[in-house]
């Protein structure tokens, strides 16, 4: 789990993603040719943000591996198992506390465990992130993202172009 000490942004959805690949993924999954992301449908990692799908596309350039997006459509972010598995264990970590550093959180979020063997490991991206970016039309114009033909609006995946 990553504690962003500035704004969430596409940027942090983007680096936290890149935190992972470099710090486990590439290692649990060494012969990956892609990735498949589950994602909210809103927030800073929203199917309709172009910001993200920008990030998204550097981060497959720079990891080297196709990523595929799916998207919770609108209202059914419940569904998302990660929400189910980890979220209300580490809300029960934090209930009570005030909440008054980054390294205390990362601290709570580290011990939170289950009995059926969930541990979770924290990392801070110590990073400003600029809100409010936008797009170029370049961009929209010559991205390397493919629209899935069912549900494109929440089905895409990001080429590798390197």
């Amino acid at each position: 789990m990553n504690i962003g000490t500035s704004r969430d942004t596409s940027e942090f959805a983007c680096d936290s993603l890149r935190y992972w690949w470099y710090n486990r993924g590439r290692y649990d999954y060494p012969n990956a040719t892609k990735l498949l992301i589950l994602a909210d449908g809103g927030g800073s990692n929203g199917s309709r943000h172009y910001v993200f799908k920008q990030s998204l596309q550097a981060l497959a350039n720079r990891i080297g591996l196709d990523i595929r997006v799916a998207h919770y459509p609108p209202y059914t972010s419940k569904w998302n198992p990660i929400e189910h598995r980890l979220f209300c264990h580490v809300t029960r970590s934090l209930s009570g506390i005030l909440l008054d550093s980054h390294e205390l959180i990362k601290h709570l979020i580290k011990k939170t465990e289950t009995q059926s063997g969930l541990k979770v490991k924290a990392n801070i991206i110590d990073k400003i992130y600029e809100s409010g970016k936008k797009v170029s039309e370049e961009f929209k114009n010559n991205m390397k993202i493919v629209f899935d033909e069912y549900l494109p609006k929440w089905n895409y995946t990001a080429k590798c172009t390197s």
